[in-house]
């Protein structure tokens, strides 16, 4: 879920961006068809199957409660979703898909991408997160947590500096003025 390739347009404004690392550009139906996969393959699997194998998605008793942990366990999935989705789009727009080995040929620097640089991975925190509230399972909290340790590991030792090599410089303008983890309150505009 490499998460900030793709702005569309021309390689012109790609100043110290190493070309030869980007892939050509896609047909839309394939991006498509490899976002859509690529979404069923990780994030399908990260927030759904593992933690359905974890909590077998078990209703819990919240007694008086039951009602507002419904509505904030689903606002948090709900929001997950639609961020995750949001960014996925983002990159079937542009010819690519989140997926390291098929990425787009510019840098995503638009949409939910102007608030924050890991939307798809807080996205899924977001989503299990709120399984775990929904089902009572400390085992989903536990898992999330081990799950942002991992992506957290792979950002900084795999998609940063890859990203880095990749775009140069506009990279490192976006990442000072794009925060990794908790969002902006403006959008930026670079």
């Amino acid at each position: 879920m490499a998460g900030h390739r793709a702005a569309g347009g021309s390689h012109d404004g790609l100043k110290g961006a190493n070309l030869t690392r980007m892939a050509p550009s896609t047909s839309p139906a394939r991006a498509w068809v490899g976002t859509v996969l690529f979404l069923f393959l990780a994030p399908g699997v990260v927030a759904g199957f593992i933690p359905w194998l974890i909590s077998g998605w078990r209703w819990r008793d919240w007694g008086s409660a039951a009602g507002i942990v419904a509505v904030s366990s689903w606002i948090a999935i709900g929001v997950g979703v639609a961020f995750l989705l949001h960014a996925f789009a983002l990159f079937a727009l542009h010819r690519g898909t989140p997926a390291p080995i098929a990425p787009t040929q510019t840098l995503v620097v638009t949409g939910v991408y102007r608030f924050v640089r890991n939307p798809m991975y807080l996205s899924v925190l977001s989503i299990i997160l709120g399984q775990a509230l929904l089902f009572a399972s400390w085992a989903l909290v536990i898992y999330a947590l081990l799950a942002l340790t991992a992506v957290v590991a792979f950002v900084k030792g795999y998609e940063e500096p890859t990203l880095t090599e990749t775009y140069g410089e506009q990279y490192l303008t976006y990442r000072r003025n794009v925060p990794g983890w908790w969002p902006r309150l403006t959008p930026w505009h670079g």
